[in-house]
């Protein structure tokens, strides 16, 4: 009989796999069978909340999204209604060729239920009963541009008005347009007029092209024809329907177009009120705050006025014939009184004290310590009659004795002012006999082309040109000076180990002028306190008010032209004082493309602001310190900083530079980066030199100073060489400036090497907040001539 067969059975040794752990990829439902209705520690302490299932969470999420959508459809029909402003149009044309006022009249004409009236400014406001809504047409000149830009700021939609003849959109249509986008593009609608003059062959391509050319600004936009009534009844409905941009720099402020403007003379000669007539637009106007008026400056309110509307949804005939007399009848209503003690004060600039910094008389202790840090000893040597100091340099030291110099080191005073005026006056007056003058005799005037040419602007355009572009190859590269010694010449100067690591201190030597400006301990958060605050007092957007505005000077009233519209901006807190600006900025694509020299005086459009300035530029960096620019050259980027009222981000920026014939060239645009008078922008100086003899780790080195004193004074200083090699001055050569240099590689023959001196630099207090007109300009230098 066959014995049975033995089973295997596994040993010790047998390979156990691990199981597949789910981990928290495991679903609800086997995790609560794993658990079998336990629950943790930290669940049951936790206050009673239940986790909602898929379903739920499902259910919850259709709610927003479902509530969501209903409030964005009760905003969009309440936009133009009797509950909220009317829409603000702005008309604008991209060419001389078209006249903005003909559209105007068009959209006028498109309904004939439509009831037109125009306010006392000249704007025309519309309500058409068929779209149960009202329009506001501003169509400032094409030559204004300082007015189109203001009314963009606060529109709420953009008519662009195209030219079928010549150029669909000129040069000056092309400045508006890059100005238009950076400052922020309210919701455009492209449309051209007179299409239905040409003959009907040519409207298809004359439209295609209109098409090609204004595609490469907006893309996505379609030109539109507007010559008939329909044209107008479908440009209008597009206008009441389009979805609205959101511009942070106009929703956050209340502001106001004039409608109607009075000036009332004041107790003081030369002021008076100004009552301003409009809708409140964006944010509620507080009576205590404060009020920017472009082009004006910032004033202080005394009382808000509520007036009937002049310009309601629907108006029928006979309330339309009554409705002059019935407004002269009746009185405006008060609706806020301004506070004394609550209202914000007009203050710009910090007061400082004289005696702030005060010093006490240091005690005798102090000085003798002072004075033995001072004292540096001498070494006396016995040598022949006759022999030089160099010579004396290389007899051994120990032929010498050690005696205490009382008088001071020589070295150290060269740092004081008395000590450089006098050195420098004496290095003047040994040169003075080789100096001459010689007088630069100007060519004559040959051709009727050079009567309207001015040869010193020519002669300053180029050597401005000359400069920007040997700074562009040689950055921050000088020539040492020759008739002043060098640690004269840039004693302010110092030697940095690493740009991006060593310490700088923010509060080091600061001019008198930041004693004036004021700091936030923290800008972001009382930004983020101010913007996002929901409680702000007021009267509501939507209301028709007079605003009074006190202290106005009356000059700048009898001063404004007809046409530009008063634009009313309320201010937020601390808006009105004055602190260190930067701002990042890129050069514009057309127009002048000049380079733009450090500290120039240049137009800024700094939100709803408008000002003066001389700018110093800064490297656009990360780090701690940032390094000067003497140049703003072309297609580049680069920090602006200067001296303005604070202006809370986001704000966008337009740079114009005011040209001789009274006209404004773009050559910027940007936004504002920070309020921070502490960045700290370097100047950087370059001092270079040429390797003479090159050994293994030694070289020497000249060129790069002139005299013995200068080689020692900056020993200290770590060199650079263009192709990497790091370094430092041993000793000096002789008595003309050659000195021995060691460094951590052999040089090349064709390298240079370069020793690099940073100043901190400060903006100077150049702020002009009146600018004055293009035009106005003009008039000036005209008669001046």
């Amino acid at each position: 009989m066959q014995a049975p067969q033995e089973r295997h059975r596994p040993g010790a040794l047998k390979q156990q796999n691990k199981s597949h752990k789910h981990g928290r990829h495991r679903s609800k439902g086997s995790l609560d069978k794993v658990n079998k209705g336990k629950v943790a520690a930290k669940t049951i302490t936790k206050s009673n909340r239940r986790e909602l299932r898929r379903e739920e969470r499902r259910n919850q999420a259709a709610q927003v999204r479902s509530k969501k959508r209903e409030e964005a459809f009760a905003q969009k029909r309440q936009i133009g209604t009797a509950r909220t402003p009317p829409i603000l149009v702005a008309i604008i044309s991209l060419s001389r060729d078209v006249d903005p006022i003909v559209a105007r009249d068009k959209l006028q004409q498109g309904d004939p239920d439509t009831i037109t009236t125009v306010s006392g400014e000249g704007h025309v406001h519309m309500s058409v009963p068929r779209l149960k809504q009202r329009f506001s047409l501003y169509a400032p000149q094409p030559d204004d541009l300082n007015s189109a830009l203001d009314i963009l700021k606060i529109a709420d939609s953009v008519l662009f008005v195209l030219s079928v003849t010549g150029e669909y959109i000129d040069e000056e249509g092309e400045t508006l347009l890059q100005a238009a986008f950076s400052q922020g593009l309210p919701t455009p609608v492209v449309t051209a007029t007179d299409l239905g003059d040409l003959p009907i062959k040519k409207r298809n391509e004359v439209k295609q092209n209109m098409q090609k050319v204004f595609s490469k600004w907006l893309p996505e936009e379609k030109v539109s024809q507007l010559d008939t009534e329909m044209d107008a009844q479908v440009i209008l409905r597009r206008l009441g329907v389009q979805k609205r941009k959101i511009i942070a720099q106009r929703e956050n402020r209340a502001h106001l177009v004039a409608d109607e403007v009075q000036f009332t003379p004041g107790s003081e000669i030369g002021f008076g009120t100004l009552k301003v007539t409009g809708y409140i637009r964006g944010k509620p106007l507080d009576v205590n705050g404060l009020v920017h008026i472009s082009g004006w400056g910032d004033f202080q309110m005394s009382q808000l006025d509520a007036p009937e509307d002049p310009h309601p949804l629907i108006l029928n005939a006979a309330r339309l014939e009554g409705s002059d007399s019935k407004m002269e009848d009746s009185s405006d209503r008060l609706l806020e009184q301004a506070d004394p003690q609550r209202q914000e004060s007009l203050l710009s600039e910090n007061l400082p004290d004289p005696m702030d910094a005060e010093q006490t008389w240091p005690t005798l202790e102090e000085l003798e310590e002072a004075e033995d840090k001072m004292k540096k000893k001498k070494v006396l040597k016995k040598v022949p009659k006759g022999t030089s100091e160099y010579q004396a340099a290389w007899i051994p030291d120990s032929d010498g004795e050690s005696v205490d110099d009382e008088d001071g080191s020589e070295e150290e005073e060269d740092l004081m002012e008395d000590a450089v005026s006098e050195e420098a006056s004496q290095y003047e007056d040994s040169e003075a006999d080789d100096m001459e003058s010689v007088t630069m005799s100007e060519a004559p005037d040959s051709s009727k082309y050079d009567k309207d040419l001015d040869i010193e602007e020519e002669k300053k355009a180029l050597a401005k040109i000359k400069d920007a572009r040997m700074d562009q190859m040689f950055p921050d590269e000088i020539d040492t000076p020759q008739d002043v010694p060098a640690r004269v010449r840039f004693q302010k100067y110092r030697g940095l180990k690493s740009f991006r690591t060593s310490p700088w201190d923010v509060k080091e030597e600061l001019p008198l002028d930041y004693a004036r400006i004021f700091q936030f301990e923290n800008f972001a958060n009382t930004r983020k306190k101010i913007l996002l605050s929901e409680d702000r007092p007021g009267s509501l957007p939507g209301w028709y008010v007079t605003v009074h505005v006190k202290n106005v000077p009356e000059k700048l009233y009898l001063g404004r032209e007809s046409g530009c519209p008063t634009v009313l901006i309320g201010l937020l807190p601390h808006e009105r004082k004055m602190s260190v600006l930067n701002v990042v900025l890129k050069r514009s694509t057309i127009g002048n493309q000049e380079p733009l020299k450090s500290k120039e005086p240049l137009i800024f459009h700094l939100g709803f602001r408008r000002f003066l300035v001389n700018p110093i530029f800064s490297q656009h960096t990360n780090g701690s310190k940032h390094k000067y620019e003497r140049y703003f050259q072309p297609e580049s980027i680069t920090v602006a900083t200067f001296f303005a009222p604070i202006m809370f981000p986001p704000a966008s920026c337009l740079v114009f530079k005011p040209n001789s014939d009274g006209t404004e060239s773009l050559v910027a645009t940007g936004s504002l980066l920070s309020v921070d008078p502490d960045r700290v922008i370097l100047k950087r100086t370059v001092l270079s030199g040429h390797p003479m003899k090159v050994n293994k780790r030694s070289a020497t080195v000249r060129f790069m100073f002139f005299n013995r004193d200068d080689v020692t004074w900056f020993k200290p200083v770590e060199l650079k060489t263009k192709y990497g090699r790091r370094g430092h001055i041993k000793e000096p050569l002789g008595t003309h400036g050659h000195m021995k240099c060691v460094f951590d590689g052999q040089l090349k023959s064709q390298d240079t090497v370069m020793l690099y001196l940073y100043k901190r630099v400060f903006p100077k207090w150049t702020y002009d907040p009146t600018v004055p007109e293009a035009k106005a300009a003009e008039m000036e230098i005209t008669e001046l001539q």
